[in-house]
């Protein structure tokens, strides 16, 4: 067996993934589909602020935002995150739900500007310095599904490995290859020598049940300056470092239904197959940006935001747990296989684009509007040479980064935001975010709208704010993913799809003192 090709493979086998793509292709698009999550003021109004500016999220947004600054100011959010999740498969509804707190930013602004004679003389009306982190993406979510399955089995995944790279499975593989799990857990039997079939009776029935935990975010510290040029032109630049933290812990399981004619309890009775995988790294990027005060009422904005290239340490360790007797071959039940495999990579994220305009009316609040374009097709992944035993991963990287020119596209974002003055000192703020779907596949459902309310308190030297935002999107999945090319036990290769809808809230509530 080419076991290397094997192990690459291994995650989209069974951990499932938008539609039918790779788990690689999936993890590239989590580290790069980004919403800035900072201060509860930003998110109030959508997080429109490429061209309001003012606030310490605008350093991950468009960085010349710190042009607006004339005092330094300390800025801490945190938020409480309650999701709910609702999954059909194969006609049942299963529901899921969980509760986190988060830190979305904490941060520090110091701002020069001149007053009085030197505020006529200087050209350059204010110069700020900032430094602190935003939260650009937060991974925690639960699903689950179930229901009964009469056309494969996911079983069916360890038999095609073991049919596709025939080998000595009794002593050569890792335990990482799903041929050898197979074979050696007693979910497939050799037929012949060099064949092998599942021993799940599948046709009269099994039920299949998987659970996913998500957690992880990606905090960006950030270093930024940003200065006002005759109050005219506001210009900025970040130097952004992102820290990814990312686990997902599945679980997939298959016993025979009650109403199974194939049963045979000498045979099979379940199995259940556990994923851990685990990422972790650190990133570069440069995000620079401008804004144009072209009247006292009007501002346009414009900030470019570099590909982040991350350095990226993934552990991946599956384990399965079998209950089969077959005296045939003499094998009894319950036994467990547990390995793990560490790959070390780069991901380079897709560049950015943001068009901003916004309408102020002084003593009364403002009007904003964001738009976004992400390059997600640009996406692409840059492995070792080689595992240092010979094995070269050259084709296994362009496989990939073709698979995700395949896979993705361009998409456009839209966010809108406005806020009014309800007293000298009270505000009041509403946002819509529409993000559109980085899927070249139209039958993919990956868009999500976000919407968002807060409230403000601002006085010379304090001020609070409180946000929630809504967010509405939906996510298609397949548990396993099998090549029947290599299939001896037959069975339909319509696989059942999962489709889970998100409800998620985020509550943030921030303080800030300037000075």
């Amino acid at each position: 067996m080419n076991y290397k090709q094997a192990i690459i493979a291994l995650p989209a086998m069974l951990l499932g993934a938008y539609s039918t793509t790779a788990q690689d292709l999936n993890e590239a698009l989590n580290l790069s589909n980004l919403t800035v999550q900072g201060t509860a003021r930003s998110m109030g109004f959508g997080n429109a602020l490429g061209s309001i500016g003012g606030d310490f999220s605008s350093v991950s947004v468009n960085p010349a935002g710190l042009g607006i600054y004339r005092s330094s100011e300390f800025t801490f959010t945190p938020t409480l995150r309650l999701n709910s999740s609702s999954s059909t498969y194969l006609g049942v509804v299963t529901p899921d739900n969980n509760v986190r707190f988060n830190v979305n930013n904490l941060g520090m602004v110091f701002t020069d500007a001149p007053k009085g004679k030197r505020y006529e003389r200087r050209k350059w009306k204010s110069v700020s310095f900032a430094l602190g982190i935003n939260r650009v993406a937060d991974f925690n979510r639960n699903y689950s599904y179930g229901g009964v399955n009469t056309a494969n089995s996911a079983s069916q995944v360890f038999e095609a490995d073991a049919n596709q790279y025939p080998g000595d499975l009794a002593s050569t593989d890792p335990l990482t290859v799903p041929g050898y799990m197979g074979y050696w857990s007693y979910l497939i039997n050799p037929v012949t020598s060099n064949t092998y079939k599942t021993v799940v009776p599948f046709g009269g029935g099994v039920r299949q049940d998987k659970t996913v935990k998500e957690r992880g975010k990606i905090n960006e510290f950030a270093l930024s300056m940003g200065g006002n040029y005759k109050e005219q032109l506001m210009v900025g630049a970040t130097f952004g470092i992102p820290t990814v933290r990312y686990s997902v812990k599945s679980a997939f399981s298959e016993l025979l239904d009650p109403g199974n004619s194939y049963a045979n309890p000498d045979t099979f009775v379940s199995f259940r197959y556990n994923q851990d995988l685990e990422v972790k790294g650190t990133g570069l990027n440069l995000k620079l940006g401008a804004i144009v005060k072209a009247t006292d009422n009007i501002r346009i904005g414009a900030a470019f935001h570099s590909p982040t290239i991350y350095a990226l340490d993934q552990t991946y360790t599956p384990g399965i747990v079998v209950d089969v007797h077959n005296t045939i071959y003499e094998r009894s039940s319950r036994l467990q296989n547990t390995a793990t495999d560490r790959f070390n990579y780069y991901l380079v994220t897709p560049w950015r684009g943001i068009l901003s305009g916004s309408y102020i009316m002084k003593g009364i609040g403002f009007i904003t509007f964001d738009y976004e374009y992400v390059g997600y097709n640009s996406m692409s992944y840059i492995y070792p040479l080689t595992d240092g035993n010979g094995y070269s991963y050259e084709q296994d990287q362009e496989n990939m980064n073709q698979d995700i020119k395949a896979t993705y596209q361009g998409a456009s974002n839209f966010r809108l935001g406005i806020e009014g003055l309800l007293t000298k000192f009270f505000m009041a703020r509403a946002g819509f975010g529409y993000y559109s779907s980085p899927y070249k596949n139209p039958d993919i459902n990956g868009q999500r709208m976000d919407f968002s309310a807060g409230l403000g308190f601002r006085d010379k030297d304090f001020f609070a704010d409180i946000a929630l935002v809504h967010s509405a999107y939906q996510i298609q999945t397949v548990p396993y993913s099998i090549n029947f090319d290599y299939v001896k036990s037959g069975g339909s290769s319509n696989i059942p799809g999962a489709t889970t809808d998100y409800g998620i809230n985020n509550l943030a509530f921030t303080v800030g003192v300037k000075f």
